[in-house]
């Protein structure tokens, strides 16, 4: 783990495949624009590891990656603000739930306190963007032990850190719409909150409270008043609470 991923907000949202000539991936750049103001993801990374402008942007985008749907890795160019980018993959069927391939989107920016503040923006703006299923915003360093959730036995028969709960792999869930795991903020569509009963008024009175509704039915959910830190133990009795009260996340109720 590098210092620059320590103080790093990791975002991925799942979302259904790319289709031909499909705008989501240009729709993403723009709405985590809107939710930054005074973002431009104007720059691309060269091989060498520098920052390069992309004076036709939009274009660059649209045309999709050399090596599968998706769309290649734009940034701000650093400086300042330090360094934040975008980029969207395909997770072929083989490895996806319910056995449909993916358009998979992540983005990375520091843990500012502008970013923080800006944090559940610019997760709705690349969720509904990309028309997801799910996603989260997670501190990379939460996000590593989180990871560790998913269990493949056979190959490590150790069980997950801190107490949290083992996690199916992913691609063994009936259905793309069922998050796979939880994280500091939380997007949920209106399918993937049906699929897991989310809300009860009755039993998440606290998570409302940290919540709010987005234009597609979605729902925002942020389950730690800061950033989740797993070495805070009220961050960690909180997690603890969502898993146990969402047993459907991460296929811990399909046989």
């Amino acid at each position: 783990m590098t210092a620059t991923q320590q103080n790093e907000l990791s975002i991925i949202v799942y979302a259904p495949a790319l289709a031909s000539n499909d705008g989501r991936p240009l729709t993403v750049v723009r709405e985590m624009e809107r939710a930054l103001p005074g973002l431009r993801l104007e720059w691309m990374i060269s091989k060498e590891g520098t920052p390069v402008p992309l004076p036709q942007r939009d274009a660059w985008i649209s045309q999709g990656r050399a090596d599968g749907p998706g769309f290649p890795l734009v940034c701000n160019g650093g400086g300042e603000n330090g360094l934040i980018t975008a980029y969207g993959l395909e997770i072929p069927a083989g490895r996806s739930p319910g056995g449909k391939p993916l358009f998979d989107v992540h983005a990375a920016l520091p843990l500012t306190p502008g970013n923080i503040a800006a944090a559940m923006n610019v997760l709705e703006g690349i969720a509904e963007g990309a028309q997801a299923f799910w996603g989260h915003a997670t501190p990379f360093s939460a996000g590593v032990d989180i990871a560790r959730q998913t269990k493949n036995w056979a190959a490590n028969p150790q069980p997950p850190p801190r107490g949290l709960p083992a996690l199916r792999l992913s691609w063994t869930l009936p259905s793309p719409v069922i998050p796979h795991r939880l994280g500091w903020l939380n997007y949920w569509s209106a399918a993937a909150c049906e699929a897991i009963g989310f809300p009860d008024p009755a039993r998440d009175v606290d998570l409302l409270s940290r919540s709010r509704r987005t234009a597609t039915g979605g729902w925002l959910i942020q389950l730690t008043p800061t950033p989740l830190d797993l070495d805070n133990p009220a961050h960690l009795d909180a997690l603890l609470r969502t898993y146990g009260r969402f047993p459907e996340i991460g296929g811990r109720t399909t046989p």
